[in-house]
């Protein structure tokens, strides 16, 4: 190799080095390689960098309100699944909370109420329902059956609590 190339190399790896020195951050080590390469820490924003429009990952199963129990609860997974409850007092409504991420849509179909809903869910985005089924046969046991698009990942919290009051309609 002529002494020419080589210095040209020399150069371009040298530039190469002191640009990737220039581009530490104060994480440690342990951090800055579980971040995929152009990421930031989380809460972190790059100076003059508007902060990202990616959303976090869906990591766990929706919450339900205080004075639910929880019956059942499917941790975050993918594809077609059924979802056993526990039996509820007498005069419990059922609530069925679904989150979903990923492009494509779910079915949840609730068994021993007869019912079942759809919810689209985003590519950019965490989707996520609450529907509450005040019926006589909600305090029963049962099973809740998702059908998913492959590219869906989802969670499910089921539990058992009072009936909501009724929302007055609309005034306007």
């Amino acid at each position: 190799m002529p002494c020419r190339t080589r210095a040209v190399l020399g150069v371009a790896w040298g530039a190469a080095l002191l640009s990737l020195a220039a581009c530490t951050t104060d994480r440690s080590d342990a951090e800055q390689s579980a971040q995929p390469r152009g990421a930031t820490a989380p809460g972190r924003t790059p100076a003059g960098a508007a902060p990202s429009a990616t959303p976090p990952p869906l990591r766990k199963p929706p919450e339900l309100d205080a004075d639910s129990s929880v019956a059942g609860r499917r941790q975050v997974t993918t594809g077609n699944a059924e979802v056993l409850y526990s039996r509820g007092k007498k005069g419990d409504a059922l609530t069925v909370a679904v989150s979903c991420q990923g492009k494509g849509k779910i079915t949840v179909a609730v068994e021993s109420v007869h019912v079942s809903f759809p919810l689209e869910c985003g590519a950019h985005g965490t989707s996520t329902v609450v529907n509450q089924f005040a019926l006589s046969e909600a305090e029963r046991s049962g099973v809740v059956s998702v059908e998913a698009s492959p590219a869906v990942r989802w969670s499910m919290t089921i539990g058992h609590g009072a009936p909501a009051q009724a929302e007055p309609p609309d005034a306007g």
